[in-house]
């Protein structure tokens, strides 16, 4: 659908944007109160952990059930009720009492997220088409990464003015007031959804996705912080086995004829699913330097959470310019661009490495490191996306939204735990010197996942893939739906 026949286009996407932007945001926001909340609330370590740890694992668990849920009831009636719960859920972290009202608030927040966020890029593939779809997904890249950084600046500005003196509650509260205007904009500007019969929705594939997520995320999520016991282990190997039950009940209900939760025969493509595994690697990187940076800055060169919030920003613009470049590149040297994107960025954290090493630690150095790694994150990412929504029908949007998003967390949530433990064993003897040599063993082994992404890209680019996409693969399944 091409977005002339849309009305208001321009209001339709800044209503879409909205949601990836607020959850991103609350990803992060609360990483910078948490000493503000074990103060002004007695919160424990185990309890702030579940603060931060909550909303990512009821995100990540419920995103391609959220997807799905969008395709059955429809993707603007699924949007509004995500909001609307989020909001809600918002208020009662604003208005928590204890510390366990706050963490069942966070991962009702989650929820919320989960059901509004994956509606946009549904929304997206399903309003907009050629170059104006190139544009929306640029801007929902912009929103991506801008909104975890936002989350950092503006929660540091909102405990610092201590607004009414509502110190921490303010970086929840702030969400009201957002949602309340996204509501009442998606229900003037997004379309009505068609009329139609709901389908019956794939509830053994719900169980065991997620079984397999929360068995995977939680440990990842909180191992960490309480130094790998044996039972994250067994979690991470009972997901493994979890995942595997879901795949086999997934193909069963194809083979009857019924709808699974995630089509199978479109994420076994070539051209899926070796694209799903750059992002994964890609997206990962980032998710692993905005918390080890910020564990650098602010513990080992003892910077506020403000100003390490605010050295993002050289990233957050070339992001954003990033998607502005991609969709006037000609269509020729589209197979390139994914992999273009991952060289850049490996070379930005190499740049960052050297820099360090060699005593070269000044602002100007990262900030154009960081520029320079947000440039080729974004062109890696917006390519891909692109590349993502042209090689799958659009009736298949809600897969390639709630599985492509999925993707992402998970791959955050294993780099985190693994970069954020190369960090800290790192670090763990105090002064800023310590912290410089880990910090820079840290992004020479982000610059190697940002190559291993780009040979993962290519792939998805080889011409194989490209002719089957373009030839319109037979897949029985996709032609029932």
């Amino acid at each position: 659908m091409e977005s002339a026949r849309v009305p208001h286009p321009g209001w339709l996407l800044a209503v879409l944007l909205a949601g990836p932007l607020m959850a991103q945001a609350d990803a992060t926001i609360a990483n910078v109160a948490t000493p503000s909340i074990h103060t002004g609330l007695g919160a424990s370590g185990a309890a702030l952990e579940l603060v931060i740890g909550g909303y990512l694992i009821a995100f990540a668990v419920v995103l391609i059930t959220g997807a799905r849920l969008g395709q059955t009831y429809g993707y603007r009636r699924v949007f509004v009720a995500g909001v609307g719960l989020f909001t809600a859920a918002s208020l009662l972290c604003g208005l928590a009492p204890t510390p366990v009202v706050l963490v069942v608030a966070r991962a009702t927040q989650g929820l919320g997220a989960a059901l509004m966020f994956p509606q946009t890029l549904t929304g997206i593939q399903l309003n907009f088409g050629g170059r104006q779809r190139a544009r929306a997904i640029g801007l929902y890249a912009l929103a991506l990464s801008a909104g975890a950084v936002t989350g950092q600046i503006l929660g540091g500005a909102l405990i610092s003015a201590d607004l009414a003196g509502s110190g921490w509650r303010a970086v929840f509260l702030v969400n009201v007031p957002v949602g309340v205007l996204t509501t009442v904009a998606a229900l003037r500007f997004l379309p009505p959804d068609a009329r139609r019969r709901p389908r019956r929705l794939d509830l053994p594939g719900v169980a065991a996705l997620s079984a397999a997520m929360m068995l995977v995320v939680v440990p990842l999520a909180v191992g960490r912080g309480q130094g790998w016991p044996a039972w994250t282990w067994l979690c991470l190997a009972a997901g493994v086995a979890a995942a595997a039950g879901f795949l086999a009940i997934e193909r069963r209900v194809a083979a009857r004829g019924g709808n699974p939760l995630v089509n199978m025969a479109v994420l076994a493509r070539p051209a899926v699913c070796w694209a799903l595994l750059a992002l994964l690697a890609a997206t990962g990187t980032y998710y692993a330097l905005l918390f080890t940076l910020a564990q650098y800055l602010q513990q080992g060169l003892e910077r506020s959470p403000l100003l390490s919030g605010l050295t993002l920003l050289p990233w957050v613009a070339a992001f954003g310019l990033a998607g502005q470049l991609v969709r006037w590149l000609p269509a020729r040297i589209a197979p390139a661009v994914p992999v273009a994107g991952c060289l850049l960025l490996a070379a930005a954290y190499a740049a960052i490495s050297a820099a360090l090493f060699t005593g070269h630690r000044g602002e100007q150095v990262l900030a154009v490191a960081l520029g320079l790694g947000g440039l080729g994150l974004g062109i890696q990412f917006n390519a891909l996306i692109a590349h993502l929504t042209t090689v799958v029908p659009a009736g298949y949007a809600p897969d390639i939204s709630g599985v492509s998003t999925t993707t992402m967390q998970i791959g955050a949530a294993v780099a985190v735990a693994a970069f954020g433990t190369l960090y800290f064993s790192g670090s763990a003897r105090p002064g800023a010197g310590h912290a410089t040599h880990a910090f820079a063993l840290t992004t020479a082994a982000l610059a190697i996942i940002a190559l291993l992404a780009g040979l993962a890209a290519r792939q998805a680019a080889r011409p194989r893939a490209r002719t089957e996409a373009e030839a319109g693969t037979e897949m029985p399944a996709l032609a029932r739906r």
